[in-house]
Order: structure tokens, then sequence, then C-alpha cells
């Protein structure tokens, strides 16, 4: 397999710790002759097993037939510090030759920049793309390679279908857990009875609440059918 057709993969996208501690396990001699599925098995799920051995591939530390390549030999038997990093930066070098020998300034540039470079290069969904820059991004720490903060501080903030704010919003109730959860706004006639008043101002069911609003929900409705006598 040339070096051009590895790189019609995607880059690793496997855990980085994984593949950092299957690097620490290689140094335990001897070094195996195949790296295949008889060696990890007991390690590793069959596929995360399968994405390790596609990011070997990838930093050129297996060839296709999964026996080691002289460049991971040497990683696993000169663990010294300076001299490791130096060696990962090579991987790094040529792997990821099309970001850090590219025209993206990465000592700049922001991860919406560096996401574009992994999307125009490799076609792939965006849930894969964050976990292939998440390991390039480790490697590189731990090759020594420069980063913008840009970068490495970014983090992704889980999107919810719920506010957070500590303030009481007009027309909204608040739960035990900070949610505001909007009522239903209505003219009620004087005359109503008081347990109607209260059902009237009581928020209408939203599927799109999380599991714990529901929940809320669920308790409070309950309870004011026991407040209503002939609920």
């Amino acid at each position: 397999m040339t070096m051009d057709e590895g790189r019609k993969h995607s880059p690793p996208y496997v855990s980085y710790k994984t593949f950092d501690s299957f690097m620490t396990k290689l140094q335990e001699p001897p070094l195996p002759t195949r790296i295949d599925r008889s060696y990890w098995g007991e390690m590793f799920s069959g596929s995360t097993g399968t994405q390790l051995m596609s990011a070997m591939r990838f930093l050129n530390l297996i060839d296709a037939n999964t026996r080691p390549t002289p460049r991971l030999k040497l990683l696993v038997t000169d663990t010294s510090g300076e001299h490791r990093a130096a060696l990962m930066r090579q991987v790094a070098d040529e792997a990821y030759a099309f970001v850090l020998k590219g025209t993206m300034d990465t000592q700049n540039a922001t991860y919406s920049e560096l996401e574009d470079v992994f999307q125009n290069t490799y076609k792939m969904k965006s849930d894969v793309c964050r976990k292939c820059i998440k390991f390039f991004t480790e490697f590189s720490k731990d090759a020594g390679i420069p980063l913008s903060p840009h970068i490495t501080k970014k983090r992704k903030i889980p999107k919810t279908n719920s506010g957070t704010k500590n303030t009481t919003k007009k027309n909204g109730i608040r739960t035990n857990e900070n949610f505001v959860v909007p009522i239903k706004e209505s003219r009620i006639p004087e005359l109503l009875p008081w347990h109607q008043m209260l059902a009237d101002k009581f928020p209408h069911f939203d599927p799109a609440w999380n599991d714990e609003i529901k929940k809320k929900w669920f308790e409070a409705y309950f309870e004011l059918f026991k407040l209503n006598p002939h609920g």
C-alpha cells in the first residue's frame, strides 16, 4: 500500500487515550512481528481495535499486513522524552502534512479554520471530524507541535432545549434544577373555582423538554390533581 492510498482513509478518530495506552503496551518486549487481532483482541473491542489499527496505518506505524514499520520500532524502543517527541513530530509532519504544511497558520488559526481543512481534505461527518481533530491536537501536544490557543482551548458546549438562567422569568415557574418553564398566558374569569384557576396556569407539556423537566412536570401535575377533589 502506498502512502497516497493510505491517505484515502480518514485520519485517526479513535480515543487518543486508547492509542497512547496501546503504544505503552507495545513497549513491553518482545514487539510482535504482526499486530493483528490475536494480539490486541483481549485488550479492545472489535470496533475500537479496528479504529486503532486504522490509526496506526494512517500514521505509517504498521504496513498493509499489520507488520510494524521501522518508525514504530523506534518509537517503542526509544522512549526518552525529547527523542520520542522528535520521532512523533516526524510522524505528524508526514501524516498531517495537509494541516502542518498547508496554507493555514496553525499557531493563530481558529477551531473552525482547522475544521474546514479537515472537512475539505476528507469528506466526513461533523462528529467524526470533531474526533479526528481531538486526536490530532493531543498527538501534536505529545509531539511538541505548537497549535493556536483558539484550537487547543476549544470546548464543545452541548445544546439543550431548556434555559438554565438563575433568574425567574416573567410568566414562568422555576424548578429545583433552575430550569424555567413557560406557563400559558390566559385570562381567567374570577368566578372559576380555585383549582380550575391553577389548572389553567399549569404549563402545557412540551416533548422537547429534557428528562429532568418532564419528571418535574409529571410530579407537579399529579400534585395538582390531589388538590382537586373533583379531578
